[in-house]
């Protein structure tokens, strides 16, 4: 299993970025994909949520109406779209795979990517 996580970096208050995550050595279209985060000191903490088949999609409060989650199962990738970014979204952003299947729950994390927001 592996993931190839980009498209953090350095973004001013009020401004967007993409991150995207490839995956590959796992069905990706069976897994209910997810973005994560977690802050300096600070726990990890769920943000986004889309199930396998694209369908509805979940989001924290902290994040609601500014972020976007999607993914693209013919190229076994999932983006956070972020938009309107506050200090506050300062972290390492990690996309996680999830499968619930027969009992068996199978969760995979990719390595994070940075994302600053500061002036």
């Amino acid at each position: 299993v592996q993931f190839v996580e980009s498209g953090g970096g350095l973004v001013q208050p009020g401004g967007s970025l993409r991150l995207s995550c490839v995956a590959s050595g796992f069905t990706f279209s069976s897994y209910i994909m997810r973005w994560y985060r977690q802050a300096p000191g600070k726990e990890r903490e769920w943000v986004a949520r889309i199930p396998s088949d694209g369908g509805s999609t979940n989001y924290a409060d902290s994040v609601k109406g500014r972020f976007t989650i999607s993914r693209d199962n013919a190229k076994n990738t999932v983006y956070l779209q972020m938009n309107s970014l506050k200090l506050e979204d300062t972290a390492v952003y990690f996309c996680n795979a999830m499968e619930l299947r027969a009992g068996v729950i199978r969760e995979y994390w990719g390595q994070g990517t940075q994302v600053t927001v500061s002036s």
